[in-house]
């Protein structure tokens, strides 16, 4: 028997969706037959079909707006919102090198958009009675690394709280809020932080792949997660087949995080 997401028709965004674990979902929603707007700084040379592209800065309140109006023009309303627009440029060295800047701007990266485009749509998934929002947090709220993640990890952990929040507060109205804590993820960032790491530590990739790992504490399955595998979680949390999942927090991570 094959096994079908009921996708075809959906009407979905996707925040970062030209890149990495982006990509890998704004391709499985459309895959299986979802009508995708999706958002980066610039737009690729190759579109997908079903795919409207906005080039935009979503670290901005002009950029969301401008991303908001894009749906309300190519989509009408709104069935899904995938938040995937994540990451971080702070510095290594500890608490002592984040100054108010770093912290506003991985704020502004990892947590305002999904709270600004969030606040701007889900008026049209209340007037239809149903949604689905999927906030991508990260593991690193659970186990923030003090030499380079405590703001970006601030900022997820403040997703998290936001998004279980917002969980309960429109649950009643029809509208599903998720979270995925992916740990490492295998995307072309994450290879350029490999060889970064294999760099100064004088070794190869494979080694630098190691100093990442022990840093992390181990991954039990021995390799980070590939995109295509976090983001088929995602598309089954968002379609009806997960219909009564909501409020909660699914870890995808190769077993990093130990047991409380």
């Amino acid at each position: 028997m094959s096994f079908s997401l009921e996708l075809e028709g959906r009407l979905a965004l996707v925040t970062g969706g030209t890149k990495g674990l982006g990509a890998a979902v704004v391709n499985i929603l459309a895959q299986a037959g979802a009508r995708v707007v999706t958002t980066a700084r610039t737009v690729p040379d190759v579109f997908l079909d079903n795919v409207h592209y906005v080039a935009a800065d979503l670290t901005s309140p002009d950029g969301c707006d401008a991303v908001a109006e894009a749906v309300r023009e190519h989509l009408s309303t709104i069935d899904i919102i995938v938040h995937v627009l994540g990451g971080s440029q702070a510095p290594a060295g500890g608490f002592a090198t984040l100054d108010d800047d770093v912290w506003m701007r991985e704020i502004n990266l990892n947590l305002m958009p999904a709270v600004r485009l969030d606040r701007a749509l889900l008026p049209l998934m209340i007037g239809q009675g149903t949604g689905v929002i999927v906030h991508v947090a990260s593991i690193q709220h659970l186990l923030p690394l003090p030499e380079s993640t405590t703001a970006y990890a601030a900022a997820k952990a403040a997703l998290s709280t936001y998004s279980k929040s917002l969980s309960k507060e429109v649950a009643p109205k029809g509208i599903r809020v998720l979270r995925v804590s992916p740990g490492w993820i295998e995307t072309e960032a994450a290879e350029h932080l490999v060889e970064r790491i294999a760099k100064e530590a004088g070794t190869d990739n494979e080694g630098g792949r190691r100093i990442i790992m022990d840093a992390l504490g181990g991954i039990p399955l021995g390799r980070p997660a590939k995109p295509s595998e976090v983001a088929d979680l995602i598309a089954f949390l968002a379609s009806p087949r997960a219909g009564a999942i909501t409020g909660s927090d699914f870890v995808i991570d190769g077993g990093t995080v130990p047991t409380a």
